[in-house]
């Protein structure tokens, strides 16, 4: 299995059990169920309980304050498969792994290809990386991720349709 999916980092620990807090990255919180497991510094963790009104995670592998200790501002990761499925989507919603490498196409314009997404206060932003064969300046632009760009996401064919998004293009 490959873990390349983050969902979290490792914060303090939290009491003398081994309970520590988490810094999630994941809109979807019931990837920490009991039982699931996470790859962290290269060792897998089974979570035994989740609070996730306080964020704090226990896993069965971890049992001290000092074990706790040892795994602060570490990366938990899962995978594509558990992920998918836990998480369901409802009609156009996509993970972001699935829409990072998709190229993004505007009024038949190739623009770019998606590499990587930012969340800016409660807006996704597609971070683009400029076709390099095109009269564009800038390597990279963010274009958001809401209605008014946003046309068709094809994932079969790994193409996002926008509107006006050369437009931020060119002002970028």
């Amino acid at each position: 299995m490959n873990f390349d999916i983050l969902v979290a980092k490792c914060g303090r620990s939290v009491g003398l059990k081994g309970h520590l807090k988490l810094v999630i990255y994941t809109d979807f919180i019931d990837i920490f169920k009991p039982k699931n497991v996470f790859l962290c510094n290269n060792r897998l963790l089974t979570i035994e309980h989740f609070n996730h009104h306080r964020n704090i995670i226990k896993f069965i592998e971890i049992n001290s304050i000092d074990e706790a200790k040892s795994f602060t501002s570490l990366e938990l990761y899962t995978t594509r498969e558990i992920t998918s499925q836990i998480c369901k989507l409802d009609n156009d919603e996509f993970f972001w792994f699935d829409i990072i490498g998709v190229n993004i196409i505007d009024n038949n314009i190739f623009l770019g290809i998606v590499d990587d997404i930012e969340r800016i206060g409660n807006i996704d932003y597609l971070v683009i990386n400029v076709n390099n064969n095109s009269a564009f300046k800038t390597k990279k632009f963010l274009l958001p991720y809401i209605d008014r760009y946003i046309i068709s996401v094809d994932l079969s064919s790994k193409i996002i349709y926008t509107r006006d998004a050369i437009g931020i293009l060119e002002t970028s």
